[in-house]
């Protein structure tokens, strides 16, 4: 009983980290908050705040922008933006749905900027989203809030001098990220795909899994040299480096969990035997614990399971 008191708490908090509706409902909450500027490039910044990591394009083009946070903290990203450029904020670009990277999304596009995304972007930011781990609701963004430039597979921009190069991998984070990439200046955003210093949130109710989310780092390590710059969802700048701890640890977790499947262990002996234990002190402080890092993946890898013996009886049926 006590230990599910505490996944309780544990998963309120992280409502109110994803910013759903009626979370940091009040001025209050974020008059503290602070845009702190990292230069990653002479063209490229990054801004963090409460919501997720911002990547900026600033040169003698305009401004491309990726994320727009929470609402209430569109003047202080405009502020922060005004300091590296005087350009107009052009283009924006959700990495995916979440409201913690899109609820500025209609503030940005009423002052003239226009908004993309992959395809089923649009499609989960336009009508209600159950996020089952959650066990929560999210309201549709109101009509220009919604990318009005939509892909399938990439797109491809050419501004201040860097070929931006936008591209889309399903099944990772959700069913609808995209990753940026600075092939000029050598750096690249990922969206939630990668929470830095802290496990990550799948969403698998909309598509995402702990599968794609490694086969997706591993692709974008493909990418990386050792003076790659990566801008992560959550998390400080980071580098090829940390990239790779990163995907160490995913499939560590990952390769242990499956085997305490394979014995025939239920998701509570799962979590008692803290496959995660030796990861904890780098990665068990944000604000998903560990225990519930632990749930995501053995629901996701259960899933998986379900859904290929589904398609095992369909064969055998024919």
């Amino acid at each position: 009983m006590f230990a599910r008191r505490i996944q309780l708490i544990a998963i309120l908090l992280f409502v109110l980290f994803l910013g759903a509706p009626g979370a940091y409902s009040t001025a209050q909450d974020f008059a503290n908050v602070q845009i702190q500027t990292t230069k990653v490039t002479d063209n490229v910044f990054m801004l963090m705040g409460a919501g997720g990591n911002i990547g900026i394009s600033a040169g003698k083009d305009c401004v491309l922008m990726i994320d727009t946070s929470y609402a209430p903290l569109t003047d202080k990203i405009k502020a922060a933006i005004a300091t590296v450029s005087s350009k107009p904020i052009q283009f924006i670009v959700n990495t995916h749905w979440h409201q913690d990277h899109t609820g500025g999304n209609e503030n940005f596009a009423k002052s003239g900027a226009i908004l993309l995304a992959h395809e089923n972007v649009r499609k989960r930011l336009s009508t209600d989203q159950y996020i089952e781990f959650l066990k929560k609701t999210i309201s549709p963004l109101p009509a220009p809030a919604l990318p009005v430039i939509t892909f399938n597979e990439h797109v491809t921009f050419h501004l201040n001098g860097d070929e931006i190069y936008i591209f889309h991998i399903d099944k990772v984070h959700t069913d609808g990220d995209a990753i940026v990439h600075f092939k000029n200046s050598n750096v690249i955003h990922m969206g939630d795909i990668y929470f830095n210093g802290m496990y990550p949130f799948i969403d698998l109710s909309a598509g995402g899994s702990i599968n794609g989310m490694i086969a997706a780092v591993q692709r974008i390590l493909t990418l990386c040299d050792d003076n790659t710059k990566i801008i992560p969802g959550h998390g400080p700048l980071s580098d090829r480096t940390g990239l790779e701890a990163y995907r160490k640890m995913l499939t560590a977790v990952r390769d242990r969990i499956n085997r305490e499947i394979n014995a025939g262990k239920n998701l509570d002996a799962v979590i008692a035997s803290r496959p995660t234990r030796d990861f904890d002190p780098a990665w068990g402080n944000g604000f998903l614990k560990p225990d519930l890092f632990v749930r995501i993946v053995y629901d996701s890898l259960m899933k998986e399971k379900s859904q290929a013996q589904y398609h095992r009886k369909i064969e055998l049926a024919q």
